[in-house]
C-alpha cells in the first residue's frame, strides 16, 4: 500500500483533472446523492471479487458493440455524469475515450480504478 496525498492519491500519481475523478470525489458525489452512472469495464471474473455498490458491468471489450445500449438506458442523455473504473486505472481511461469519441460529455475515469477505491474509501473490500 502506497502513501496517499491531502487528494487521496498515491505520492506522485499523474492525475490528470480533466479525464479522472479521485475516490474521494466519487465518494462524495455518491455521498451527496448526485446523479452518477459507475461503469465499470473490467472482466465478469473481476466483478465477482469485489464491486462499488450501485455500478453497472460493461466489460471494455464488449463496449463498442453495447454504446447504443447504454444510450438508450441513459435515454440518449449524454451530458449524464459517468464515472468508468476498472482495476487499476488504464482500461478505463481507454473506455473513457471511446465513450468521449461516441458523444458522453460529461465522463471521466476513477483515478486509480477500484484498486485506490478500496485503499481509501472502501478498505472493507476485497482485493487482488
Amino acid at each position: 500500500m502506497s502513501a496517499l496525498d491531502g487528494a487521496g492519491l498515491p505520492t506522485g500519481y499523474p492525475y490528470r483533472a480533466e479525464d479522472e475523478t479521485t475516490p474521494r470525489e466519487l465518494a462524495a458525489l455518491l455521498s451527496g446523492k448526485a446523479s452518477v452512472v459507475i461503469l465499470d469495464v473490467r472482466t465478469g471474473p473481476e466483478w465477482e471479487i469485489c464491486k462499488i455498490a450501485g455500478a453497472r458491468l460493461l466489460p471494455l471489450q464488449e463496449l463498442d458493440r453495447r454504446i447504443d445500449d447504454l444510450k438508450a438506458d441513459l435515454e440518449d442523455n449524454l451530458s449524464t455524469r459517468v464515472v468508468v473504473h476498472c482495476h487499476h486505472g488504464r482500461r478505463s481511461l481507454t473506455a473513457t475515450h471511446v465513450l468521449r469519441a461516441a458523444g458522453f460529455t460529461n465522463v471521466t475515469s476513477l483515478a486509480g480504478g477500484i484498486s485506490l477505491w478500496a485503499q481509501d474509501i472502501d478498505r472493507t473490500m476485497a482485493t487482488y
